[in-house]
Order: structure tokens, then C-alpha cells, then sequence
């Protein structure tokens, strides 16, 4: 029979906040970095309904190669700058996979 850890050492999976500003009905969907460092999201989807919020889950989980659930929206869910929660991965890992470079 396999050991069990004691109680509270199980490592917490790592979350990382990503601060993300949106444009909603952009011509195609994509990253870019802002000049002061932050992220720009475009999404075809309208801000209407929720459908903006919907895509940007679907679109980060997609290049993250994440389940949907572990995207989630903490704050912004009616303006354009929003406060995103990934679960599971280190920021190095989502910065690679976002292609986000650091100057």
C-alpha cells in the first residue's frame, strides 16, 4: 500500500492573475502586449450577453491547452479590464504559452 502525505502537504496547484484588457468585435481574434506591459486580448465575439466573457474563457483555455474551468474570470465582468485566474500552471509556463516576452 502506497504512503499517504499528512494532511496539508499536498502542494496547492499554482494560480496565476493575469490583469487583461479586452476589444470586443475586433476583425479576428489575438495577443498583444501593451506598451506598459499588460495584455490586450481581441475577440470577435460582441460584449453582449456575456458572449464576450464566454470567448475569452474558450480563447485562453485553447492556448493554454486547459480545460475551460481552469480559466476564470475574478473581476471586469462588465468593462473591458478584467482580472483572469488560471489554475494550475506556473507564470513562466503561461507566458510561454501566450507568447508574452519580457524586456
Amino acid at each position: 500500500m502506497p504512503k499517504k502525505s499528512p494532511p496539508g502537504s499536498e502542494a496547492a496547484p499554482a494560480t496565476v492573475l493575469l490583469r487583461i484588457r479586452i476589444q470586443p468585435r475586433a476583425s479576428k481574434n489575438g495577443i498583444a502586449l501593451m506598451v506598459n506591459g499588460g495584455l490586450k486580448i481581441r475577440l470577435t465575439a460582441p460584449p453582449v450577453d456575456g458572449a464576450a466573457n464566454e470567448a475569452l474563457v474558450k480563447f485562453l483555455a485553447e492556448h493554454l491547452s486547459i480545460a475551460k474551468a481552469r480559466v476564470e474570470i475574478v473581476s471586469g465582468h462588465t468593462g473591458r479590464e478584467k482580472v483572469i485566474k488560471i489554475t494550475g500552471m506556473s507564470r513562466e509556463t503561461v507566458d510561454i504559452l501566450l507568447n508574452v516576452k519580457k524586456e
